[in-house]
């Protein structure tokens, strides 16, 4: 059974707007931008906020030696500046067909979290880039930064329908080709695709990224309240089977889904991804406001 999407034009109270102000979005890489932002790098460079010293080595920049230090200590030590730089961040998220189902449903649950995170990344001066995926990317919010611009995500979201099929291999490739700049991304689906996922997390891999993987899935898709002969349909391809549903054939189910997961997590792992796993059933601020920041996302 379908869900009916619920209405997604306010993804975000006042009250919960709030409590974001004081977050935001870490790499775990250092990424230099093609401009300069207001952000602080982790990379030691020659801006004019002094960060600490280190012992000279030879072939560094002798203009930037110590020499107080020098006739003090007769060592060379060379002086570290904080750098800034620009953060991107790019929201990658799952609209096809399978997303528009659950109780709580799981497209306006993907949709409140990009428009979160999207806040975060925004009043932090980070340049934001939202891509909705079904078949491939179908539609873009690119370039995104400065408080003011959370009203223009929150339309976008609003306005995108959930369906088609899903081919996350198709979404992942267009971006990797698009997308020159490096950073944060984060994905966001229930990844139940069957064109799978390791082509589409290997072309992300090739472009140095800081990758962040979020599986989303319903209560209902973990333990399907399903008894008796039925008649069960795709959402996405319409393909249809009847199956007689038992209590062995759910324990099997459920076997089967903890297997993809587990192997999802697993090729993750092996690859610097991080990955989180959440049911719909869990309120989308805990989420964001301590799970994530738990797994290194935000702080």
């Amino acid at each position: 059974m379908t869900a009916t999407a619920p209405d997604s034009r306010e993804l975000l109270s006042c009250d919960f707007l709030t409590r974001l102000e004081q977050l935001e979005i870490l790499c775990r890489k250092v990424f230099v931008g093609r401009f300069k932002g207001e952000r602080r790098s982790k990379r030691r460079g020659q801006s004019v906020e002094f960060a600490d010293y280190r012992s000279y080595v030879p072939g560094d920049d002798l203009r930037f030696l110590d020499w107080n230090i020098y006739a003090r200590l007769e060592r060379l030590m060379l002086k570290l500046f904080m750098e800034e730089e620009d953060l991107n961040v790019s929201l990658l998220f799952d609209v096809s067909g399978s997303m528009n189902w659950g109780v709580p449903h799981k497209g306006l649950y993907v949709k409140r979290v990009v428009a979160a995170l999207a806040y975060i990344g925004l009043i932090n001066l980070d340049r934001v880039s939202l891509y909705a995926w079904s078949s491939g990317l179908t539609r873009e919010l690119t370039g995104l930064r400065g408080r003011r611009m959370i009203n223009q995500v929150i339309a976008f979201l609003g306005g995108l329908p959930l369906e088609g099929t899903s081919s996350f291999v198709q979404a992942a490739r267009h971006f990797a080709i698009r997308h020159k700049g490096r950073g944060v991304v984060v994905l966001l689906s229930d990844f139940l695709d069957k064109g799978g996922y390791a082509d589409g997390l290997r072309y992300l891999l090739s472009r140095d990224l800081d990758l962040y993987l979020l599986q989303v899935l319903a209560p209902d898709e973990i333990n399907p309240p399903l008894a008796g002969d039925l008649r069960l349909r795709d959402v996405e391809d319409r393909e249809t089977a009847e199956v007689t549903v038992t209590q062995a054939l759910l324990d099997r189910y459920r076997a089967n889904l903890q297997a993809w997961c587990g192997a999802l997590k697993d090729h993750c792992t092996r690859r610097g991804i991080t990955y989180i796993f959440v049911s719909t059933q869990v309120p989308f601020e805990t989420l964001v406001i301590t799970y994530l920041r738990q797994r290194g996302l935000l702080r």
